[in-house]
């Protein structure tokens, strides 16, 4: 759909019901306002399936059909109406932090070198005038996260040059707890972040690199929020009042999220948008505790007990509906200007049911036009409010631009 097309679009949707909305009129409207999701394990998937090869799968083709399938190719994208994507240089917590750091620089090359083979589809962004340039050009703005602050090494020197390789934005944690700040899904040893923790947010702050509170822990959040004078974001999280996952954002944060001027990007994984999809997880991973208890050195059993259980308790399945529930909830506590979207497609086994993929982004937007939500208030939550946030972290750190870098060290 031309531009023209879709003004055309967007003059009549006016006239109808919200019940009657259609992905194609939510679609219309990403013509003119760039959907930005925060979160996509692309890069990752290319790493495990296929050595990092970007042509070992050709992107440039609908991929759906791969065993299993990948959720994001480019004719995908370009139906979901993604106008910029935050590309996740993910790496194990599991790993060493100099082994980390050395896996980090290798998926920022993997972004590089997918960019270079479709430069048609992409071109990397590392403003929020990038981004919207980018999109008014027809292709889609390619920026780059970090998931997990063990990528430092505890290094500002690392630090610095990973926003020179252009990352936007770095997760403080990911699953474990690091040396300088407690992780949502990990014992806590700090009470959020340590001094050094907090002189990597101010740091951030200097650079314009910002600062993604997704897999934290609650005390992490609010020293976080104190510390930095820029927005924060969570790139990939949902809201804990809905679906009591550690991982989800609670209320307490999200109130102070107006004040903020932050973003909350809801994401798509069943087990943080649907209770029953997440007690079933939790119920899974006791009875897998107890196989392993009952049968040391042996995961054969442990194996076949868990099939058994799982035959015995089929997983439920979480919908489009969940995710509206979550956007929802976040808007009504939080406001309209600090939610947003992240799918972390390619990063999970299983999605929700009308959101298989990339290019479901419309039919998640229609959802949302059906419950009453406005145009405005569409922009807001497809682009609009990060674009907000990046603008914040830009003149924070243009406001900064007389202070020396940071010569902390996690010693002190």
């Amino acid at each position: 759909m031309n531009r023209f097309a879709a003004a055309a679009v967007l003059s009549l949707m006016m006239a109808v019901p919200a019940e009657s909305r259609t992905p194609e009129q939510a679609r219309a409207i990403l013509e003119t306002t760039p959907l930005i999701d925060g979160h996509n394990d692309l890069p990752w998937a290319l790493r495990q399936r296929f050595g990092s090869d970007v042509h070992g799968v050709d992107l440039a083709r609908d991929q759906s059909g791969l065993e299993p399938p990948l959720h994001t190719d480019i004719p995908r994208l370009r139906a979901g109406g993604v106008g910029a994507q935050f590309w996740s240089v993910y790496v194990p917590a599991s790993m060493e932090p100099l082994e980390a750091a050395r896996a980090t620089f290798e998926q920022i090359d993997v972004v590089n070198r997918m960019l270079a083979a479709h430069p048609d589809a992409f071109e990397f962004a590392a403003t929020a005038d990038d981004v919207e340039r980018i999109h008014r050009e027809g292709r889609i703005a390619s920026l780059i996260g970090i998931e997990g602050g063990y990528s430092i090494a505890d290094s500002m020197g690392l630090l610095r040059q990973f926003f020179a390789a252009g990352v936007r934005y770095m997760t403080l944690t990911h699953s474990a707890t690091t040396s300088w700040a407690d992780a949502a899904t990990d014992a806590p040893q700090h009470d959020g972040l340590t001094p050094f923790g907090e002189a990597v947010v101010r740091e951030m702050n200097r650079l314009g690199m910002m600062v993604d509170l997704s897999h934290v822990s609650e005390d992490t959040m609010m020293d976080a929020m104190r510390v930095s004078t820029a927005p924060v974001i969570f790139s990939h999280s949902s809201a804990r009042a809905v679906t009591d996952h550690p991982r989800n954002v609670p209320d307490s944060v999200l109130r102070l999220m107006p004040e903020d001027g932050g973003v909350v990007m809801v994401t798509f994984v069943p087990g943080f948008v649907n209770e029953d999809v997440r007690a079933h997880g939790a119920a899974m991973a006791a009875e897998r505790a107890r196989l392993q208890a009952l049968n040391p050195g042996d995961p054969e059993a442990v194996t076949t007990g868990l099939a058994a259980w799982r035959d015995a308790n089929p997983a439920p399945t979480a919908t489009i509906a969940d995710v509206a529930d979550h956007i929802d909830h976040i808007r009504r506590v939080a406001g309209v200007d600090h939610v947003g979207l992240g799918g972390d497609f390619d990063g999970v086994g299983s999605l929700p049911e009308g959101l298989t993929g990339v290019e479901t982004y419309p039919a998640l937007l229609a959802e949302l036009m059906r419950r009453g939500w406005s145009e405005a208030g569409i922009r807001k939550l497809a682009g609009e409010n990060v674009l907000r946030a990046m603008r914040a972290a830009e003149a924070t750190a243009a406001s900064m631009a007389d202070q020396r870098p940071s010569l902390a060290r996690i010693d002190d």
